[in-house]
């Protein structure tokens, strides 16, 4: 049964945390929010609204800040898509998983093939132009022929962006501690490589490893992840990354049961359960792992500005990329080859050497 939390409470306790992580990011607008994790849209239009009237007063907003919620495309939570749109919420992030029934059950969805149109019919009437959808592949007795029949009616829905990607099998979950019958590796790499071409053919750009977007429609929040930027976590589980005015980099994380974080709220502890300030062996691999996988890669002299560190120090590393065709031998920027982004890990290998300097 799913634990209910009071939304004034949470609220409460969001803002407060936020207030004190600005203490740290000093005087920067924020351009993009992401309301995610669990399940965002069981909280109330009302609460959403208030939450985003409260950031605002404690923050400057960018012109063009992009709000995204996360949604499940239920009867329930599509019904609140009109009060969200009203409350600020300005893209729409719909954990489809699959249009097929078969593999709905198969993970456990509580929601059905027919609802997902519905809700896209909502999210429109609603007044969102900006709608994700997240689509899994490799499913549990997937064929070829039944992922690329699920990619199709998912790009029959003519949203402006979507998130193919395969199944992981996370720890702590009932897949994990009993695995289903997965498609084999050459299966799976039918699924992404010919789903890929079916997605440009259709209009749809691959900008990063798993995100596919139509012109003007890439996901901002993103973005600043994979170009290794700030942002703030708050929230129960959260996590942020901040760059000090020393240059110092910090990564911390919030209590991740709500109970524990609404303690924190009421005073009784530090919303941070947990901190590090990342080293250089740390940020160059963190930076890596993040850039390499975007489509374009990222200038070069990106690797400094959010690093603080020297790109010269890792010429070495990057030309052994080069030489086994994982890196383009490109003066201006840092993009992996298709070779390189199909092994990406091979790739990541080369920077996890310990021993910057």
């Amino acid at each position: 049964m799913r634990e209910v939390i009071d939304e004034r409470r949470y609220v409460e306790a969001l803002l407060k945390d936020l207030s004190v992580d600005l203490e740290w990011a000093g005087e920067r607008p924020i351009e993009t929010i992401f309301i995610g994790g669990g399940t965002p849209s069981l909280f109330s239009s009302e609460a959403i609204g208030q939450l985003l009237q409260g950031v605002q007063k404690r923050v400057e907003f960018g012109s063009q800040v992009e709000i995204t919620l996360e949604a499940n495309p239920g009867t329930l939570e599509a019904e609140q898509f009109p009060g969200y749109r009203d409350a600020g919420i300005n893209r729409l992030s719909l954990g489809v998983q699959s249009l097929n029934a078969e593999s709905l059950r198969a993970l456990g969805r509580i929601h059905g093939t027919q609802e997902v149109y519905a809700a896209v019919e909502r999210a429109r009437q609603a007044g969102f132009e900006h709608i994700n959808l997240d689509l899994m592949f490799g499913l549990p007795q997937q064929t070829l022929a039944m992922a690329l029949s699920d990619l199709a009616s998912a790009i029959a829905l003519e949203t402006g962006h979507l998130s193919y990607y395969q199944l992981t099998l996370e720890p702590n979950t009932p897949f994990h501690q009993s695995p289903p019958h997965l498609p084999d590796e050459e299966i799976l790499w039918q699924m992404q490589h010919q789903g890929q071409a079916i997605l440009e053919k259709s209009g749809f750009i691959q900008y990063e490893v798993s995100a596919f977007a139509r012109l003007g429609e890439r996901c901002q929040h993103n973005l600043n992840y994979w170009r290794f930027g700030d942002y703030i976590g708050v929230g129960a589980g959260a996590h942020g990354k901040l760059t000090t005015k020393e240059g110092v980099i910090r990564r911390h994380w919030k209590w991740r049961h709500p109970n524990d974080y609404l303690a924190a709220a009421a005073g009784s502890k530090s919303f941070t359960q947990g901190d590090r300030t990342l080293q250089s062996d740390d940020l160059l691999i963190e930076f890596m792992m993040n850039v390499l996988r975007l489509r374009e890669g990222v200038e070069r002299g990106l690797f400094q500005a959010t690093t603080g560190l020297p790109l010269v120090a890792i010429t070495e590393r990057l030309e052994r990329a080069i030489d086994k065709g994982l890196l383009l031998p490109d003066s201006e920027r840092l993009c992996p080859t298709p070779f390189g982004r199909r092994f990406l890990n091979d790739l990541l290998e080369i920077f996890e050497v310990k021993g910057f300097s």
